[in-house]
């Protein structure tokens, strides 16, 4: 079942705050930034950095940061980082939260430098 008109727009507001407080400062927002994802259909949730290549400043490259699942059947939110293979895996010091807004306290205290190394 897709996350509800009334849930998307819950979390697309719980992310903007995260993006805006926990980002890069405002002054260098031109060069770095974070965004987020929300795929309703997926019950899913990226985060990631925007910035231009390094190489190519005109091209814009996206870096994930964090990803969570909605799991209906469990009531929680399963949480995955990626790893230098460019796979999600599980993050294992907690693989699930209850709420959304305690992945969002997962990711910003960052314990084990998973989501922002």
């Amino acid at each position: 079942m897709p996350i509800s008109e009334f849930e998307h727009a819950r979390l697309e507001k719980l992310l903007q705050e995260f993006c805006e407080k926990q980002g890069p400062p405002p002054e260098i927002r031109e060069q770095l930034k974070w965004g987020f994802k929300i795929d309703p259909e997926k019950q899913l949730v990226e985060l990631f950095e925007i910035r231009p290549h390094f190489m190519e400043p005109s091209q814009i490259i996206q870096s994930p940061i964090a990803r969570t699942r909605y799991v209906k059947a469990q009531v929680n939110w399963k949480v995955y980082w990626m790893r230098g293979t460019g796979k999600w895996v599980p993050y294992e010091p907690c693989p699930s939260v209850r709420a959304f807004e305690d992945f969002l306290k997962l990711v910003k205290a960052d314990e084990y430098h998973c989501f922002l190394g």
